[in-house]
């Protein structure tokens, strides 16, 4: 009885593996079409009112037009003066909307633009945040360097488990932090997500 219920149970949870992944991608994906159509549903009404093409039709044709805007401004703005123009779009509207840059700064650190150090570019390490003597280390990524009173010191960032897009700051001097150059970021964001295992690959 108990092999067939460890069986059972086995058996149920290796489903369970396969269709769980799926199901919360299929949940997801439904999440952001039904968002996306959402904000360009005013463009599917014209064109389907202009046009003799179904809704779904509309919604494909609007998110291709979309993404083809996208990628002409992504030319332009790699032209001296698509550089200067955006420069003037960006101070003029940081002025009349404060919250607007912190918004283009998350924005850029999510998608590791050229001015922006996104922390996927950055370096994998071990942490000492309670002091280079105390054995306790955490994982972390350092996203940037520089001197305090002639000192050099490494801004790492923590990952939480299993979100690693929350965490925390630290700022710590280069005694406290063990780089990691044969770990890639995604490798260690890896160990994160699944609470620590696989953290042997972090081992020195």
């Amino acid at each position: 009885m108990k092999r067939l219920k460890a069986f059972f149970t086995l058996t149920l949870l290796g489903g369970l593996a396969v269709v769980l992944p799926l199901t919360i991608f299929l949940v997801i994906f439904q999440w952001l079409f039904v968002m996306v159509t959402g904000v360009i549903q005013p463009l599917t009404d014209w064109l389907t009112a202009h046009a003799d093409v179904n809704e779904l039709m509309a919604d494909m044709i609007v998110v291709a037009t979309i993404i083809g805007v996208c990628f002409a401004i992504g030319l332009l703005v790699k032209t001296g003066i698509g550089r200067w123009l955006h420069s003037v779009f960006d101070k003029s509207l940081s002025k009349l909307a404060p919250g607007y840059r912190m918004i283009r700064e998350l924005v850029s650190q999510f998608l590791g633009s050229d001015d922006s150090a996104s922390v996927f570019n950055g370096k994998v390490c071990k942490a000492r945040i309670y002091g280079a003597d105390n054995p306790v280390a955490v994982t972390a990524i350092v996203t940037d360097e520089y001197e305090s009173n002639g000192q050099a010191i490494y801004t790492v960032f923590v990952p939480t488990a299993p979100i690693p897009s929350s965490g925390m700051v630290y700022h710590l001097p280069l005694d406290c932090v063990e780089l990691l150059p044969n770990i890639t970021v995604e490798a260690a964001m890896r160990t994160v997500i699944a609470c620590g295992t696989g953290s042997k690959i972090l081992s020195s």
